[in-house]
């Protein structure tokens, strides 16, 4: 249940302006997520998230841990438990997911800010990922089992 929720808000601050807990909740009750301020609290010091300045002057969330060479202990996680095959037509990656869990995976996989990754989209439960070409394709499932062990 953790995970999802926190797919969830990763998935909210990333398509919403969100600026305050109080929103958050809102916005995840309505998803059928029903948690306290404690909670919203922990899993936004968890998910690394912080306010930041927007263009109008205002503020919103946004995830500031910037992954890098190197995936997190929070990205494997999400890529580990999420991920359920990985396979490649092309330069087109697909990856099979647990049902709901698209948007985390792909989330976890954009944060992984890998340059031959063109972009993803996602379902519910599958994942289309462009990759610049079928060797990069072939590449990056091979980083995915080396570093998830999926």
């Amino acid at each position: 249940m953790k995970i999802k929720r926190q797919s969830k808000i990763l998935e909210l601050i990333r398509s919403e302006a969100i600026d305050t807990q109080e929103l958050l909740a809102e916005k995840l009750a309505q998803n059928g997520f029903n948690v306290t301020q404690a909670t919203i609290s922990r899993d936004i010091r968890e998910l690394k998230i912080t306010k930041v300045s927007m263009q109008n002057g205002g503020f919103r969330y946004a995830v500031t841990e910037r992954v890098g060479g190197e995936t997190s202990k929070r990205l494997v996680r999400v890529l580990k438990e999420g991920i359920v095959s990985v396979d490649y037509a092309s330069n087109i990656l697909v990856i099979k997911t647990l049902q709901g869990m698209a948007m985390a995976v792909a989330a976890a996989v954009d944060s992984m800010e890998d340059d031959d990754i063109m972009g993803t989209i996602a379902g519910d439960d599958t994942i289309f990922c462009a990759v610049k070409s079928e060797e990069k394709a072939i590449a990056f499932i091979d980083r995915l089992k080396s570093e998830v062990t999926i």
